[in-house]
């Protein structure tokens, strides 16, 4: 289950009648990272949620999400529950909020293996302190018995690649997952989702703000402005080639910053060590 359809998704809110996604499709084929970029409210969030089945009310949808052929809107809930994690798994933009508070890391990380494989507690705390320290996670089973409070935004991200890499899912959603990490911790995350994909095989959607990142993880492209798909194609098309105006104001942005961080960091030379 690791190819995507999404034909003519709408999605709005209907407390107001806001439309928030107003006709959008796409196509993740099997093995192939897309990646959709936008900026703040463009859709690109919800988008990704309305694919879990995870907006709440009165968030409503309507379209097609066929995951692998199988219709996700005609699923009934513990169907859906099923397929989160074990076929379809998502790494969210701020790790606390993929943690319930209240309790450790551990019992949440074996209350979803035993749902979905049922391992017992030995073989499940071994398999995931593999995967924790294939993340760069030192001291796994430590880490297991803190609160997400007790641990850095870059160490939850990490909890959630480190699971995905247990789970084994056929299709992955990261949504801004270097967002809200300092700028090493996002090199080290981004180099993890690259890594996981190469010893998975997985697909994946990708949401970042960060172009430069896209250009290095995604086969495909999709730009989305005020709840549209305006422009779709490869990285190399899109930032070198760009057919809409609003495609071309981003990779400017992007250049425009480039240059100021070069001249900042004392020329070409320095900046690229």
């Amino acid at each position: 289950m690791d190819r995507l359809e999404v034909s003519r998704l709408r999605i709005w809110d209907s407390s107001t009648g806001r439309v928030m996604v107003s006709n959008s499709s796409f196509r993740v084929k099997k093995g192939s990272r897309l990646a959709i970029v936008g900026e703040s409210g463009s859709g690109k969030s919800v988008t990704c949620r309305a694919v879990m089945r995870l907006n709440k009310a009165p968030i409503r949808q309507s379209g097609d999400i066929l995951l692998g052929g199988v219709h996700l809107a005609e699923l009934p809930d513990q169907e859906m529950r099923k397929l989160r994690g074990k076929h379809l798994c998502m790494i969210m933009q701020h790790g606390m909020r993929a943690f319930d508070p209240s309790c450790v890391i551990g019992v949440q990380v074996r209350e979803t293996l035993k749902q979905h494989y049922g391992w017992s507690s030995n073989e499940i705390e071994a398999r995931m302190k593999c995967a924790m320290e294939s993340v760069l996670l030192k001291d796994p089973v430590s880490i297991m018995n803190k609160y997400p409070h007790q641990l850095s935004g870059g160490m939850l991200q990490r909890i959630m690649i480190a699971l995905a890499i247990v789970l084994e899912p056929g299709f992955i959603i990261a949504d801004e997952p270097t967002s809200a990490l300092d700028t090493i911790s996002q090199f080290e995350v981004m180099e993890q989702l690259v890594g996981l994909r190469a010893r998975m095989g997985c697909s994946m959607i990708f949401v970042s703000h960060d172009l430069g990142m896209v250009s290095k993880i995604a086969d495909e492209v999709v730009v989305m402005k005020d709840g549209e798909i305006i422009e779709s194609g490869t990285p190399q098309t899109i930032f070198s080639e760009p057919g809409h105006e609003y495609t071309r104001d981003l990779v400017s942005a992007r250049q425009r910053l480039n240059q100021h961080f070069k001249r900042v960091m004392g020329g070409a030379g320095i900046a690229n060590r």
